[in-house]
C-alpha cells in the first residue's frame, strides 16, 4: 500500500535511519484517524503529495488520483452469481511485500512467526480458507440487504489471495450494484483535516483535561516514547483514547491494509458499473466523538488504560477470534461484558456506547433503507460491533419487517 499507511511509513523510517522516528503530531493524528474513521484503506496523503485514493485488486493497492469533488437470493441466482464470480472476476494479485513490521513508535512489534501467505510450507502446499466473518442476508419483499461485519484492521491469513471471502460473500458482492460503507471514499480523503481541527489543541491541553491519576497512568504507558507523549499532550481525550486503541491493535500484529473494507473494495472495484457510498457523512461521524462531554471522553480513555497493554492485546485477539467464527450476537455479548468490566462509571460508560454505537446503528439502518430498492441488492459493510445484540443493526432491521438470516 505505497505511501498510504502511516504505520508503514513509521517502520520504513525506523529501518532506514536505525533509530526511532520522530513521532510528530501530524503523524499521530494520521495514525489515530484509522481507529476513529475506519481508515483501513488509507491514512491520508503523504506530506509532499496531492491527495490520492488507495484502491486495490487482490491484496495489493493501486494509488490513483482522487476524484474532485441478509437477505435471500433465490437459489438459482445465488448459484449463478457464485459461478460468475469464480469464472469472471479477475484473480487477486499477491500481497505486496512491505518493508519491516507493522507498528507505531512506542511499542515493540510481536515476534515474527512463519507466514503462510504464500500458501506453502516446508512440508508442501497448504489449503487456506477465508475467515467465516459475520455475514447476514436481510429481505423484505423484493428488497435485499447483505450485511457483513468488518474489522478495520486485520490479519492477512484471513484473506487468502486466491479467495479472500467465502463463496456466499463473493456471490453477494457480485449481485450488488452498490457497496455501502460507514464513510464514502470521498469523505475518507478529507478526514484528516477534520480530526486535526476537532481533536487537537493549539497547545498542550490533555494534562489539564484529565484527573491527575488518569494523566499519570497515560504518562506511564507512554514513558518509553517521549515523542508520542509530546504529541498526545495536545490531543483531546477522545482522540487520545483512539490513539491508544490503535497502538493495541497494531501491537496485536494486525495491519491496516488487511482491514475488511479494504479487501472488499479490492474485489468490488474490479466489477463494472458499481458504486461505493457512505452510510453517514464525515461530519456526522465526527460529531459522535466531538459532542461527547468531558466526562464521557475521560471514561473512554480510562477504559483503554484500565488494563495492561498485554491484556488489551489479548482482548483484540479475542475479538478477532469471535469475528472469524462469524456470530454477530456473540461479538455483541462479549463487547457488552467487556465494557461493563472496564467501566469506571457505568452510567457514563453506557452513555458513551449510546452515542458512538447505538445512535449510529439507527442512522445506518435509516440510510441503508434510503439506498435500497426492489431487485437492487445493497451490500453493507460496517464494523462488526454494530451488527448484533438487541440494539444492533440486525435487530433494528427485524423491527422494520425484514427477515434476517445468516449467509
Amino acid at each position: 500500500m505505497p505511501e498510504a499507511t502511516a504505520a508503514r511509513r513509521f517502520t520504513r523510517r525506523w529501518g532506514e535511519s536505525g533509530r526511532r522516528a520522530v513521532f510528530t503530531l501530524r503523524d499521530a493524528v494520521r495514525a489515530a484517524t484509522g481507529a476513529l474513521l475506519a481508515l483501513a484503506i488509507a491514512f491520508g496523503p503523504p506530506l509532499d503529495r496531492p491527495p490520492r485514493l488507495a484502491v486495490g485488486a487482490g491484496n495489493a493497492f493501486q494509488v490513483v488520483a482522487a476524484p474532485q469533488s441478509r437477505g435471500f437470493i433465490p437459489a438459482a441466482l445465488a448459484a449463478e452469481a457464485a459461478a460468475e464470480v469464480a469464472t469472471t472476476t479477475p484473480g487477486a494479485r499477491p500481497p505486496v511485500s512491505m518493508p519491516g513490521g507493522s507498528g507505531l513508535p512506542g511499542f515493540h512489534s510481536p515476534p515474527v512467526v512463519p507466514s503462510y501467505a504464500s500458501g506453502t510450507t516446508a512440508g508442501g502446499p497448504v489449503r487456506r480458507q477465508p475467515a467465516r466473518m459475520p455475514f447476514y442476508v436481510a429481505t423484505r419483499g423484493a428488497v435485499t440487504l447483505y450485511l457483513l461485519g468488518t474489522l478495520h484492521v486485520g490479519d492477512p491469513v484471513d484473506y487468502p489471495p486466491s479467495q479472500p471471502f467465502r463463496p456466499p460473500i463473493l456471490a453477494a458482492l457480485n449481485a450488488s450494484p452498490t457497496l455501502a460503507l460507514e464513510l464514502s471514499p470521498d469523505d475518507l480523503l478529507v478526514s484528516q483535516d477534520d480530526v486535526s481541527k476537532y481533536g487537537v489543541c493549539a497547545r498542550p491541553c490533555l494534562p489539564g483535561l484529565l484527573p491527575e491519576p488518569l494523566w499519570q497512568k497515560l504518562e506511564a504507558r507512554l514513558r518509553g516514547n517521549p515523542e508520542a507523549l509530546a504529541g498526545i499532550r495536545r490531543m483531546r481525550p477522545w482522540l487520545a483514547s483512539l490513539l491508544v486503541e490503535t497502538y493495541d491493535s497494531l501491537s496485536a500484529g494486525l495491519q491496516t491494509e488487511y482491514g475488511t473494507e479494504a479487501q472488499l473494495q479490492n474485489v468490488f472495484l474490479t466489477l463494472k458499473g458499481r458504486r461505493v457510498v457512505g452510510l453517514e457523512t464525515l461530519q456526522e461521524q465526527m460529531r459522535s466523538f466531538t459532542n461527547l462531554s468531558l466526562a464521557q471522553q475521560r471514561e473512554m480513555l480510562a477504559q483503554d488504560l484500565a488494563q495492561t497493554p498485554a491484556q488489551n492485546v489479548a482482548d483484540v485477539n479475542t475479538l478477532l477470534h469471535l469475528w472469524r467464527l462469524g456470530d454477530a450476537d456473540a461479538i455483541a455479548a462479549w463487547e457488552i461484558a467487556r465494557s461493563e468490566k472496564l467501566a469506571h462509571d457505568k452510567r457514563v460508560s453506557d452513555s458513551v456506547d449510546n452515542r458512538i454505537v447505538y445512535e449510529r446503528n439507527r442512522r445506518f439502518v435509516s440510510r441503508m433503507l434510503q439506498i435500497a430498492a426492489p431487485n437492487k441488492p445493497v451490500f453493507v459493510a460496517i464494523g462488526a460491533l454494530h451488527l448484533g445484540g438487541r440494539k444492533g443493526v440486525l435487530a433494528l432491521l427485524r423491527q422494520r419487517g425484514f427477515t434476517v438470516e445468516p449467509g
